[in-house]
């Protein structure tokens, strides 16, 4: 398995779950123990995984935290003058 993340451009509520599950497996956590270290359901982990687009935004960003990620905003076509291609 690939333990490196591929972090960058969250295109759709699947991008942001395949994320979310590799960081999880990365840390040997199953969903269950995930659900419960971030207070939320088990059911919550896998839609949220599974890239269920009605998933409650609050909830989302309370467990990247917890998992220890982060999410941030820029505008379109915005790069980083510090990071060379």
């Amino acid at each position: 398995m690939n333990n490196i993340l591929p972090y960058g451009n969250i295109l759709s509520p699947q991008d942001l779950g395949d994320i979310l599950r590799q960081q999880r497996k990365a840390q040997g956590a199953t969903q269950a123990e995930l659900a419960a270290l971030c207070g939320v359901g088990v059911r919550f982990i896998s839609e949220l995984e599974n890239g269920k687009p009605t998933i409650e935004l609050g909830k989302v960003l309370q467990v990247l935290q917890c998992v220890g990620l982060e999410l941030s905003l820029r505008p379109r076509g915005w790069t980083n003058p510090g990071v060379k291609p």
